[in-house]
């Protein structure tokens, strides 16, 4: 499986720059990777700061780094996920949605670090971080927890040449998200940052740089995880996605017949609801909730999941028959609009950034871009020569239908990606078909005892 996201969370502009002097700046050159000599002082040296805030610090450091902080900020970016999965609209020609809650919280919460007064109060509201002292140590905590061979995360403020950070921001930025800062020669350098951010997978992030740009706050997280058990590709065989009660999209169907999985039947949240988690290895799942109905509307439902909640009742894993779709997404999403919906709005109008620069500072634009792969590709290959697809022996689950999914990370039940999977393969025709449940329909079997056989622990 791979997944990926590059976040250009943050492109302040201040109205005073000149198009002359933005035009210069996007010209195309030579691509330095090195800092800005006049910054090297703000970069390498550490602000003066009052003992009050070292003590500050050094509390905050045994704060963050206690299990309740690293609940706390787990609990914080998945209500900002489900918030914004809630609000971002879907259209025919882009039926699905995948975000990185982890990545927007964190540039959030980077953009939080320049702010004052009204606009910090509001940006630490929509994190979620109401009840979490010291929350930008306890995020740092958890990153550095998240950091693997096959989660990486990279951040990096790119500024105007001339352009002048505070040095307090810009040491907090370092020290807290390893975010460097850079001079901003050109586009191309933006886009070879991100090329080389995600290892070659995101090529042409930004085809042209905003107007009046003064500063950019940039990161990326890329995940390529392994199963913890394999599917083998021999089986894998053409099928069919249901999108609703009559149409349908042929799909490439990945199909083990004892995979290990937990899973169990819900049905608290108005609908049956199954819950399946997919292990990787290096302690990574792909948590899945799909309607048993087609007639649940997915988006709305992942407003009434608690994830954490799910994560503790789901029971051990046992030898599932299991049919995935095979697929490659791409999701690009402009998220100014959905933040001012949510209440955000100043961020683009209005904003106090006082402790990140001097003079008025505007954020003009949120570019969101991420893709999704899942394969059959794997670790654990043993038994593939000799495993036979038997519909009787076990239980069995059928990735047949939309469905919301979240990428966790098994210790600190974080959730690095989260989206709704509407349809897999949306370059494909959409097929007619009868009525939802009618013998054409390969999906799960909702008989009595199958249904028994995946209810989940009491509460």
């Amino acid at each position: 499986m791979d997944l990926r996201l590059t976040l250009l969370l943050i492109a302040l502009c201040s109205p005073g720059v000149t198009k002359v002097e933005n035009e210069s700046t996007a010209q195309p050159g030579h691509v330095h990777t090195t800092e800005a000599p006049e910054l090297a002082t703000a970069i390498t040296i550490g602000p003066n700061r009052s003992s009050s805030e070292e003590e500050h610090d050094e509390d905050c450091l045994s704060v963050g780094r206690s299990q309740q902080s690293r609940e706390a900020i787990a609990a914080a970016i998945q209500r900002l996920g489900v918030q914004l999965l809630h609000n971002l609209e879907t259209t025919p020609e882009q039926p699905n949605v995948i975000i990185s809650p982890l990545s927007i919280s964190l540039a959030l919460s980077q953009l939080a670090l320049g702010a004052v007064n009204e606009t910090e109060e509001l940006l630490m509201h929509h994190l979620h971080e109401n009840t979490l002292p010291c929350y930008h140590q306890s995020l740092h905590n958890v990153l550095a927890q998240l950091r693997n061979n096959d989660l990486q995360i990279a951040t990096r403020i790119f500024l105007r040449q001339g352009f002048e950070p505070k040095q307090e921001f810009v040491f907090e930025s370092r020290r807290l998200y390893d975010s460097e800062p850079a001079v901003l020669e050109s586009l191309q350098q933006i886009n070879n940052w991100v090329e080389n951010a995600t290892n070659g997978k995101m090529t042409d992030f930004l085809s042209a740089l905003p107007p009046n740009l003064l500063l950019m706050l940039i990161n990326a997280v890329h995940f390529k995880g392994e199963w913890k058990a394999r599917f083998d590709p021999r089986f894998t065989s053409r099928g069919v996605f249901y999108l609703d009660n009559k149409r349908m999209v042929d799909v490439e169907l990945m199909e083990d017949a004892k995979h290990p999985l937990s899973v169990f039947i819900d049905n608290d949240l108005e609908a049956q609801v199954k819950y399946p988690r997919f292990p990787f290895l290096k302690s990574m799942s792909l948590l899945v909730v799909m309607p048993m109905s087609g007639q649940v509307n997915v988006s709305s439902l992942s407003t009434r999941l608690n994830i954490l909640d799910l994560y503790r009742r789901l029971p051990k894993e046992r030898a599932v028959q299991v049919k995935v779709p095979k697929f490659k997404l791409e999701y690009v999403q402009d998220l100014k609009d959905v933040f001012t919906k949510l209440g955000l709005g100043d961020m683009f109008s209005s904003p106090n950034l006082a402790d990140m620069a001097d003079g008025p500072l505007l954020v003009s634009s949120v570019m969101h871009k991420s893709s999704m792969e899942i394969n059959e590709e794997g670790a654990e290959a043993a038994a593939a020569t000799t495993v036979v697809i038997s519909r009787a022996s076990h239980p069995v689950f059928h990735l047949n239908q939309p469905f919301f999914f979240a990428l966790m990370d098994d210790k600190t039940q974080v959730p690095i990606f989260m989206g709704v999977i509407n349809n897999p393969n949306p370059g494909a025709p959409i097929l007619e078909r009868g009525e939802f449940g009618s013998k054409d329909k390969v999906g799960f079997p909702i008989d009595k005892d199958d249904v028994s056989s995946f209810r989940g622990p009491p509460k």
